[in-house]
């Protein structure tokens, strides 16, 4: 991808995706709020949230191998589209709970009405919601592999800036006008996505490229080509690198609010959005500003290394800080370590497989994630009420240990082929 033209694409994929992150993250923090005002009990607001991820654990995938089979565009207008729909029942949930006590409904049964819209639509937003992959399967069409690195790092700046921006407006239309608004202002939000892609996106995947992949005869959607993965000698240490990262970092996002209200720090609500507001700035510092110059210097290998080693020590420092300038202070190196690996494996998976396999595996990638963001909060949460503040940033740490360990072993000591392309072959070939 060269000249103007390739600049173009990457700056839509890039509006791309902070739009529908801008628009998912609108809704994130009114969630529980929005579900506590309708009878649900920290059990059910607790399942409500795990539905997206663990429908994105589904869907990602299937969206994924779904590209390689019919196109980058189509599928993201699909899934653009389910995600507006998920947000439009999102707001009609309140707009009927307000409405049907005038139409004589009982309360209990308007509630159950109204939790049942909210699980639909978390569902249906998750099934769809894994066109990330697809957004990133569509950079790997587009860029040479030298320069892989920069545009998941763009990727992952454009998913920051969603997640820094989404809360505090989200917040302040929820409070002003209530929960509908926010929704429909995220529907709104998907409808300008869709129209993004529809004029300025076009198709990554050549039709040669689709024939080759309706030849293969591979089992597009089942746990059978995730078996199969695994076994590369590249592919699988990376899908594992993947999921023991993930959880070690997504134990670390979904426990910190309530780790960072007890002993020792007692921070309050707005200190701890602003604490997390400086974790975005710095991913998105990394992966927007530097990842395009590490990548130019370093092998994917060696960055990741590097990073698991730096994300194991700052995790266990994290267990051990005594005050809030402390915590800032540990928090950067975990950003940092954070924000590297998360570009940097998706990169380095996109470079291990067939130009054909890139949306299939990516989508696993992105399902695997998913699978920590079910699990990783009901783990922390136990480490936290077993041994505050420091189980979880024990546990986390020690996991991280292993991953660099286990890198070591299997990226460097190991005999396969590098994670490098090899000259004569653009875009990779499965390891």
């Amino acid at each position: 991808m060269k000249g103007s033209a390739g600049r173009h694409r990457l700056a839509t994929i890039f509006l791309i995706v902070f739009v529908d992150l801008l628009g998912f993250s609108l809704i994130l923090p009114l969630l529980p709020y929005y579900a506590e005002q309708y009878g649900a009990g920290e059990l059910m607001i607790g399942l409500l949230t795990a539905s997206y991820a663990a429908a994105q654990l589904v869907g990602a995938p299937v969206l994924g191998r779904l590209s390689d089979r019919l196109g980058r565009r189509p599928v993201l207008l699909v899934s653009i589209a389910g995600t507006a729909v998920g947000f439009a029942l999102l707001g009609v949930a309140d707009l009927l709970g307000h409405s049907l006590g005038g139409w004589g409904v009982g309360a209990a049964a308007a509630n159950m009405l109204v939790l049942t819209l909210l699980f639909v639509s978390r569902v249906l937003d998750g099934l769809t919601g894994g066109n990330i992959s697809v957004a990133q399967a569509y950079i790997a069409d587009v860029t040479p592999p030298a320069e892989r690195g920069k545009a998941f790092g763009l990727i992952g700046a454009a998913f920051g800036l969603g997640f820094i921006i989404g809360p505090v407006v989200g917040g302040l239309l929820g409070e002003r006008f209530g929960f509908s608004v926010p929704a429909f202002v995220a529907m709104a939000i998907a409808g300008i996505n869709l129209l993004a892609v529809y004029l300025f996106l076009p198709e990554s995947v050549t039709p040669e490229r689709r024939a080759q992949q309706a030849r293969q005869e591979r089992a597009a959607f089942s746990w059978g080509a995730l078996r199969t993965a695994l076994q590369r000698p590249r592919v699988g240490p990376l899908f594992q690198i993947r999921f023991l990262f993930g959880m070690a970092f997504s134990m670390f996002q979904s426990i910190f609010a309530l780790y960072a209200a007890g002993n020792p720090l007692n921070l309050t609500v707005q200190q701890t959005g602003l604490v997390l507001g400086y974790v975005g700035v710095l991913a998105v510092l990394v992966q927007g500003v530097a990842i395009g110059r590490l990548t130019v210097r370093y092998s994917d290998r060696q960055l990741m290394l590097a990073a698991a080693a730096l994300m194991a020590g700052a995790l266990f420092l994290w267990g051990a800080v005594p005050n809030l300038w402390t915590l800032l202070a540990v928090l950067a190196p975990l950003s940092v370590g954070g924000g590297i690996l998360n570009t940097v494996i998706n990169s380095a998976l996109s470079k291990a497989v067939y130009p054909e396999e890139i949306g299939g595996t990516l989508g696993i990638s992105a399902s695997l994630e998913s699978t920590t963001r079910v699990v990783a909060p009901a783990v922390g949460g136990a480490l936290l009420s077993w041994a505050r503040p420091w189980g979880p940033a024990l546990f986390g740490g020690a996991m991280m240990v292993w991953v660099a360990v286990y890198m070591w072993q299997r990226l460097f000591v190991s005999p396969d082929p590098p994670l490098a392309v090899r000259s004569g072959q653009p875009g990779g070939a499965p390891r």
